[in-house]
């Protein structure tokens, strides 16, 4: 199997679950299966309530958030979500095996592999304490944040794979460049922060008046503190940080290339982004639409990751590249890894 190719199915997997657990907690199915790694003590959950115990509600009761009875669609959200970690811990599995065929032409490969694999085994862990605790916010958080590290490893991974068959357009004033990119990515990873803290505010508004008054939501949210009105506005600070970006760069070079056409897709990110954040505050945070702005900001910070390793592919990669020979390169070309 071609590293390249797999790696890149990999991070898309990657953010299936990414997508998948977007839904479980825009549905409130997060406790849909209250045991961890079973769910209601089987390892495939019922469909209906006749197929459990007659005392279910003692057994899980304490795990069920107050929940009386059981609910087969948030049991098989849940259930898949898990089935999706599953599927990208595999992937991620066998992109470490394949990184073996790297050893000899770049050992690196090979740990930001094992790296990868390590982390989703935690993220594993760690998704088995979100259930333990009972939806923690804190935990669902680090829960995100480490999605967001195994990402950005298996990014550079492929990145670095591609490193010797890939060209990039020639800029100039590549250090005002790299400043505003800095700027941009520091301020998307500050602004997912507060996206955190938003939804961990608006999940103990939940946590008091139900799912069911999902219209008063965000009112009752914004009662709760600052965080809701300065993600909103901040959001124009990250817009206007990209906007430069793309003016910055379009006058360092005049190459139609990979890096414009990351520079492109990252303003329209942003926006769409924005977008999809009016629609929620506007519409009482529609359950479909709660998944896709998550996850757009997962891709933002992938693209924007990308945006900056083409920017200094000579400064990042050139280790690589110093030490490949022409024959080598040649021999590359011609090669299934």
């Amino acid at each position: 199997m071609n590293f390249r190719k797999l790696g890149i199915a990999t991070i898309v997997v990657v953010y299936l679950v990414v997508v998948a657990g977007g839904v479980v907690r825009s549905t409130g199915a997060g406790m849909g299966c209250p045991d961890w790694p079973r769910c209601f003590g089987t390892w495939v959950p019922p469909t209906d309530i006749s197929q459990l115990p007659a005392n279910y509600q003692e057994i899980f009761g304490a795990k069920l958030k107050g929940e009386v009875l059981f609910n087969p669609v948030k049991t098989w959200t849940e259930y898949i979500n898990r089935l999706v970690g599953v599927l990208a811990g595999l992937f991620v599995f066998a992109t470490l095996l394949t990184s073996l065929k790297y050893w000899n032409k770049d050992r690196s490969l090979f740990w930001l592999s094992l790296v990868s694999f390590v982390l989703m085994g935690f993220q594993g862990w760690l998704g088995a304490k979100v259930v333990s605790t009972e939806l923690k916010p804190l935990i669902i958080t680090l829960h995100m944040l480490v999605a967001i590290v195994i990402i950005f490893v298996l990014i550079y991974a492929v990145a670095r794979a591609y490193s010797r068959v890939t060209q990039v357009e020639k800029v100039q004033n590549k250090p005002l460049l790299n400043r505003v990119l800095a700027w941009a990515i520091a301020l998307s990873v500050v602004q997912v922060l507060m996206g955190t803290q938003v939804r961990e505010a608006i999940d103990e508004v939940i946590f008091r008046i139900g799912y069911e008054n999902r219209s008063q939501w965000i009112e009752q949210a914004s009662q709760s503190g600052l965080w809701f009105y300065v993600h909103r506005s901040f959001s124009l600070l990250v817009l206007f940080v990209h906007g430069w970006f793309i003016k910055a760069l379009w006058q360092s070079t005049r190459q139609d290339g990979l890096l414009k056409s990351y520079a492109k897709a990252m303003l329209a990110l942003v926006v769409v982004e924005i977008l999809t954040g009016i629609g929620m505050a506007y519409f009482s945070i529609p359950a479909y639409l709660q998944p896709v702005h998550l996850t757009l900001a997962l891709v933002m910070l992938g693209v924007q990751f990308v945006a900056y390793l083409l920017l200094n592919a000579e400064r990042v990669f050139g280790t690589i590249k110093a030490a490949s020979t022409d024959s080598y390169s040649a021999a590359l070309g011609t090669s299934n890894v």
